[in-house]
């Protein structure tokens, strides 16, 4: 039975809605409502779900936790999960030094930009104010993650309030400018970051998600792309900020993505798959030159001026220790690379639709572009909400769907098996061909 809710619903045109479904309960892969309909999680209740729904060992953490410590301030005081935490994510995270906690991505990315500025302010470097990054990049929604991740279709309206950014652009496979191919256009933009770089001595850093764009539309980085954006940060002095919220601990096929990419950064922050999904936590890492720009007397006013209520939870990281320690014992990172293969085998079956224009997968992660016609690639326009539709379509199809314009996203439980991932396509499948007549 739906419900009449009273809480206002994030990213939700709240005209389309006079109720909802209410979740009751989950179990594996699935999320349960009040009338025992099922729904598989195809997006991992936002991404951040890892091993599906009351997993005994994460739960059983959250409860022993609970009856020892269930929160002390990090101000002046630290506890035990916290600390054992920080020491797990350092030793993953090559060239990483310290992490300052948080509670979402949005803040811990808030974070990076205010260590990344006072940085330079801390070593005098006072004129180095500006922040460049890559075009339909997303960081998050308070005002500072915003700005450096401005997406126009989510964030136009607040654009005078938000501070001016350098967006270079950003190589789309699917959505080449006319004259150049996708190897000329890679080029084009990593000339543009040079040309930014060479001809701006002002800017702090650079910004960037790390192995693709995710909100922004499921952009895949070529090969060799960020690699390249790092060593052009090295060379004219230019923090690199990575945003892995969304693309570490798995997603894309590593448990650190910019190792992958061969970017080691300055500052990284970490959020979403950290707790397994089950709390909110984030962190923020940062190497020791930038950690050690900010010690002094303190009358130097040098220190961070930064810290949340919740900031290092004992509850919160007593699950995500316990998480980390799930990843090892099930050897998670080798079972994602193997299982996203299945992503490779419905290529063809998904491309076949009259709707669907494009593919972008890496890892447990894939965007399925709809359009109204393929030769223009004109993406599909109803009147009605695109999520609306294919929540709708895919209830009736048994799997949870939240689209992000007209691109379906696929972001399943990290432990998500074979034959569950062969499921989740087909529903898929039969969900945008049953939503043809309402979306063209």
């Amino acid at each position: 039975m739906k419900k009449k809710s009273f809480v206002w619903h994030p990213n939700t045109q709240m005209k389309e809605w006079d109720s909802f479904n209410e979740i009751v309960k989950s179990k594996g892969m699935y999320l349960i409502d009040s009338d025992g309909n099922n729904y598989f999680d195809a997006v991992g209740s936002m991404w951040c779900n890892v091993w599906g729904h009351s997993k005994p060992e994460l739960t059983n953490a959250i409860s022993r936790q609970c009856k020892k410590l269930q929160h002390s301030s990090m101000f002046n005081l630290t506890n035990e999960p916290a600390e054992r935490l920080a020491k797990s994510l350092i030793k993953i995270s090559p060239g990483m030094h310290k992490v300052f906690y948080s509670d979402n991505g949005s803040s811990a990315m808030e974070i990076a930009i205010k260590m990344a500025l006072q940085y330079w302010n801390n070593i005098g470097e006072t004129k180095k104010t500006k922040i460049a990054t890559l075009e339909n990049g997303y960081h998050g929604d308070t005002f500072g993650a915003m700005a450096v991740g401005y997406v126009p279709e989510f964030f136009g309206k607040f654009k005078k309030q938000l501070f001016p950014t350098i967006q270079i652009p950003v190589p789309n496979k699917y959505r080449i400018p006319k004259g150049y191919d996708y190897l000329d256009y890679q080029n084009y933009c990593l000339d543009k970051v040079e040309k930014k770089f060479s001809n701006d001595d002002k800017i702090a850093s650079f910004v960037m998600e790390s192995g693709a764009q995710v909100a922004g539309g499921v952009i895949i980085f070529p090969k060799g792309f960020q690699t390249k954006i790092s060593k052009l940060c090295k060379k004219y002095n230019i923090l690199l900020v990575l945003d892995e919220i969304a693309t570490g601990f798995g997603r894309l096929g590593s448990m650190v993505q910019y190792t992958e990419q061969k970017s080691i950064p300055d500052i990284v922050s970490f959020g979403k798959m950290l707790t397994g999904g089950y709390l909110t936590m984030a962190a923020t890492l940062a190497n020791k030159k930038i950690y050690d720009s900010f010690l002094g007397q303190f009358n130097d006013w040098k220190h961070l001026f930064h810290g949340h209520t919740y900031t290092g939870n004992p509850i919160s990281a007593a699950v995500a220790n316990e998480n980390l320690k799930l990843y090892k014992k099930n050897n998670l990172i080798k079972k994602i690379q193997k299982t996203s293969k299945i992503f490779e085998e419905y290529y063809d079956k998904i491309l076949e639709i009259k709707t669907v224009g494009d593919i972008r997968h890496k890892g447990m992660l894939m965007g399925i572009e709809l359009v109204k016609d393929k030769k223009n690639k004109t993406p599909i326009n109803p009147k009605k909400s695109i999520n609306k539709i294919f929540f709708e379509e895919g209830r009736k199809h048994g799997i949870y769907l939240r689209t992000l314009g007209n691109i379906i996203m696929l972001v399943p439980p990290l432990a998500i098996s074979e034959e569950e991932l062969d499921f989740l396509l087909n529903r898929t499948m039969d969900t945008i061909k049953s939503a043809e007549n309402k979306t063209t």
